[in-house]
């Protein structure tokens, strides 16, 4: 199991920016509604997790050392734990889990973007 951030934590490193934070919902969810400044590596579907993770974490993640939080919909999501996993498995080194997701980001008032 990947090490979790809480929402209180990510929301202050967001704002310090230090932190890189990954959106593991499909693309058209994504689009919708995300996290500000997330970047996109769809785990869905799940035996696809993998594959996606393989082909775009080169560009969308270029420093493996970054301080990186992958989060997907909510807590029985498992998108972000398959993601979070394979960048572990490839060589990144500080990989984090915001287990609760966009549902207890929203529900926390906090600000989202789209990519529409």
């Amino acid at each position: 199991m990947l090490p979790l951030i809480t929402r209180a934590e990510l929301s202050s490193a967001v704002e310090a920016g230090a932190v890189v934070v990954v959106d593991t919902m499909p693309v058209a969810y994504f689009e919708k509604e995300h996290l500000p400044a997330a970047r996109n590596i769809p785990g869905f579907p799940y035996e696809q997790a993998a594959e996606f993770t393989d082909q775009l974490a080169p560009s969308v993640l270029p420093d493996k050392a970054a301080a990186i939080v992958v989060y997907c919909a909510n807590t029985p999501c498992r998108n972000s734990e398959f993601v979070g996993r394979r960048l572990l498995e490839i060589g990144y080194t500080d990989v984090r889990k915001y287990r609760e997701g966009i549902e207890d980001w929203v529900a926390g008032g906090l600000p989202t973007e789209s990519s529409s």
